[in-house]
C-alpha cells in the first residue's frame, strides 16, 4: 500500500488518499490524472488494467485502488 500511495502522490501530492474516498466522483482525479495513474500501476505492479477495469468503484480510493492491483496480480 506505500507504494501505492506513493504513486498517487505523484499524481496529486495535495490529497489525502488515507480519507478519501471518492476521488472519481467528486472530480479530484480526472481523465487524464487516471490514464497516468494506470500507466504507473502497470509498470510498478507489472499488470495490466485493461478498459473493462476503468470504472469508478475501482479508483475512487487508494484501498479501491489496491484492490484492484491485487486482484489484477492474482489472475
Amino acid at each position: 500500500m506505500d507504494q501505492l500511495i506513493s504513486i498517487l502522490e505523484g499524481i496529486r501530492a495535495d490529497v489525502d488518499y488515507s480519507m478519501e474516498t471518492e476521488l472519481i466522483d467528486d472530480g479530484i482525479l480526472n481523465s487524464l490524472d487516471i490514464t497516468n495513474l494506470v500507466l504507473e500501476l502497470n509498470e510498478a505492479y507489472d499488470i495490466e488494467i485493461g478498459m473493462e477495469e476503468m470504472i469508478p468503484e475501482n479508483f475512487n480510493s487508494a484501498e479501491a485502488i489496491f484492490d484492484l492491483v491485487t486482484r489484477m496480480q492474482n489472475e
